[in-house]
This record gives structure tokens, sequence and C-alpha cells, in this order.
């Protein structure tokens, strides 16, 4: 084999039955060519493209307190929880952060939990010092409207994960709160259209003696009123239950109960108005007449429970038990719902600052997804959540309310609690 020079290429000869040619200088100037067209290009667009801007912090704090009076589980099936709610929010920042970290949002959640005998007020003062923020408020009403009144708190948002008191969504509220929590309006209607679609009308309320259970009973009577409910006996229950925990402690129930609730008039249910958890769960299959248990314990109107499976209701318990390794309660839920409705307001808002916020939460728009088959949206009149409401027995979902005919000319779950012509909170102008 030779070669031959020809020109500026060298033609390899005697290769039959190929003829190759190479062009040393011809490939070394278009490989310089292309690796500074390649170079400019480069330069260009990075001169070009604009600089990525830092992510959008968003704080939320978690305000709560551990509360010597925390209701203990009658049963003990239920066990005692020391972060019901926290684990909810918790969750529900991974959620915002999955989404957040391709839009350039990051969320942090704050856990400001006070010890029993300490001050949330002093606590709400340290984290409200900087100006406006976003509480998810796990407390009691005493404290929860004391840390709402502070003029430091004026412009933040405060979300109710915990409370049903229908005060505070009358005659107490206010206007940097937002309840996530039903109200007692809200479960005594959903409780009362299903009653009333059954055709079970009349009804035997047998009622606690604590505050909340009062303001549970008025609940029920104005269900009642609404929906043409009609309660037969109201009748309180004075006693110290037994302890079933003791050896004989089921028979003293069982002798019990019967007494307490004998001689009432006809009745299709027996309501029981127990928000303390003292007796309310030793009466169902115990009271004088066989008639079906309703209310605070029996059917239960709540807006989450470990059984509800809909609208990929099971693909948000098993994330939750994987998470926290247990079961959501509807305090976890509620805490949930109020962070992802952040994260929701932020994405489609485009602002992060909280009266921005605020203003996309009282919009037409806000909405957010709850696993309840349709988007979930504050009230402007009284900022309360609406949404539908499970009715639940103790290991299965019964229903949902509202109930089939029950109308409202806008929102359907706008018949369950106060409508806006009902309503007697009055927000600052």
């Amino acid at each position: 084999m030779k070669s031959e020079l020809d020109g500026t290429c060298i033609r390899l000869a005697h290769v039959p039955p190929l003829q190759i040619t190479v062009c040393p200088l011809r490939s070394i100037v278009l490989l310089a060519f292309v690796a500074l067209t390649a170079h400019g290009a480069r330069a260009a667009d990075e001169t070009q493209a604009p600089a990525t801007p830092p992510p959008v912090n968003i704080t939320i704090h978690y305000l709560g307190k551990a509360y010597d009076d925390e209701p203990v589980p009658l049963s003990l099936v239920d066990p005692i929880l020391t972060d019901n709610g926290v684990q909810g929010a918790r969750l529900a920042i991974e959620d915002n952060n999955k989404s957040g970290q391709f839009l350039g949002q990051h969320y942090q959640l704050v856990e400001d939990i006070v010890p029993a005998n300490g001050e949330v007020v002093a606590k709400a003062k340290e984290i409200l010092k900087d100006g406006p923020i976003i509480i998810v408020a796990d407390l009691e009403a005493k404290d929860l409207l004391a840390v709402a009144d502070l003029p430091e708190a004026k412009d933040s948002i405060i979300f109710n994960i915990r409370l049903s008191d229908d005060d505070l969504r009358q005659e107490q509220c206010r206007f940097n709160i937002f309840h996530v929590a039903p109200s007692n309006a809200m479960r005594a209607d959903a409780l009362a259209q299903y009653l009333v679609w059954k055709k079970w009308p009349k009804w035997f309320v047998l009622k606690g003696v604590a505050p909340s259970d009062k303001d549970y009973v008025a609940a029920v009577e104005r269900a009642a009123g609404r929906f043409g409910g009609k309660i037969v006996e109201e009748r309180e229950y004075k006693f110290d239950a037994a302890n079933p925990r003791t050896d004989s402690g089921h028979q003293q129930i069982q002798t019990q109960m019967p007494e307490v609730t004998q001689g009432a008039p006809a009745h299709d249910v027996l309501w029981v108005a127990d928000t303390t958890e003292r007796f309310g769960e030793y009466v169902p299959y115990r009271d004088y007449d066989p008639r079906p248990v309703v209310g605070t314990q029996g059917l239960i109107a709540v807006a989450w429970h470990r059984s509800y499976e809909q609208y990929a209701g099971t693909q948000m318990q098993h994330r939750f038990e994987r998470f926290a390794k247990r079961i959501m309660t509807e305090r976890d839920y509620s805490a949930w719902l109020a962070v992802r409705s952040i994260g929701e307001a932020v994405t489609r808002g485009e602002k992060s600052d909280v009266a921005s916020i605020r203003t996309y939460l009282l919009s037409d728009a806000s909405t957010v997804a709850g696993f309840k088959g349709e988007g979930l949206s504050f009230r402007i009149w009284d900022h309360q959540l609406r949404q539908p409401m499970l009715i639940t027995s103790a290991r299965s979902l019964v229903s949902m309310s509202p109930q089939e005919g029950f109308l409202h000319p806008k929102f359907l779950t706008d018949t369950l609690g106060y409508d806006a012509p009902e309503t007697k909170c009055k927000f600052p102008k």
C-alpha cells in the first residue's frame, strides 16, 4: 500500500475494493469552526438566560398546648395520643414541598407547643414579633380568642383545627380566624338530614352537663327545627359512669344505662350529647328501648374517619399510616387541610404574603382538595370551611351529607351549618 498527496488530502491507494481519502487540514479547520460556534452559542445562552430566583419561603406555625383536661378515651381500643393534629400538619408540609420544589416554593412548619403550665399568649407574642404570620391553632376557646385578639395578630391568619363551638362562628367570630374543624351546627345538620331521609324524625336526647354538651344540644334543637325533626324529650345524664375496666364494671353499666333511659316517650333514635366522653360510649346496646344511638357516639357525623375510603380516601389513609405509624384522626385531617389550603393559595394566587393569601382564601377561585369528591372552600360570612360530612359507625361509612333532596342555590354544603342569611357573625368592614 502507498499513499499519494493530492493538495490538502491524502489518497490511500491499493486497498481494493475501497478507495480512502483523508483530508487532515480540512478536518482540523472544520472541527475548530464547530467548536468556536458551539462556544459562542453557549456564551450567548449564558448571557441571555435569567438567573434562577431564590425559593419563596413560607413558614407556618403550629401553636398548641399540652392541656391537662384533654378527654381520655373511654375505650381501650382508642390510644391516648400526644401528637393528635400535628402529624396532619407535618404530612401536609411534606405534600406542599413535593409540588413546591418545581415552583420555587419551600414550606416550613415551626411547632410551638406550650407546656400545661405555660402561657399561650406569651408564646404567641413571641412568634408574632416580626409581623403577620400563619398559625395552625390547636387551642381551647379561651386561648384561641386571646391569641386572635392580640394587636400583633390582627393581620395574621389563624386556623382553628380543634373547636366546634358555634359561638366562635357566630357572636364570638374573629376576622383573623378560619375554622377548618366542623361546627356543632354542621355535625347536627348532617345527622338530622340523614335521620329525616330515613324517616326517623322522633329523637330522644340524652345529654351531659358540660358546657360543650349544652352547646351541642342547642345545635340539635336548631337542626330539628330546620329539617322537620322532633325532640320528644331531653334528659340529663348526671351520674358518674362506672369503671368498665374493673372486673364487675360492665355489670354496673349494664344495670345503670337502662335505668337512665327508661320511660322516654316513643322515639326513633336516642341522640347522645356527650362531647367530653364521659358516658356516651356506654349507651349503645344498653338503652332501655331497642333504638339506634346517634350523636357524639354511635352513629356520628365527622369530617374524617378511619373507615373512609371514597374519592381516593384509601390512598390518604395509607399514606398517613406510613407517615405517622397510626390512623388519621379528624384533628389530623383538619390540620392537613389547613396547611394544604396555604399551599394551594400560594400556588394558584402566585403570592406568598399573608394579606394576599387571605384574599385568595376568601375569593371565589379558592378551593382545596380534601378527598370528598368536590373542592372545599371557606365561607366569607363566618370563615367556616364548607365540606361534606361523613356519617359513620364505628367501623364503616354509612352515608355522606348533605343528603339528596336538601337543596341550596349555590353550594349544597351550605345546608350544613349557618348559611349567610342566618349568621350572627359581624366582621369589621
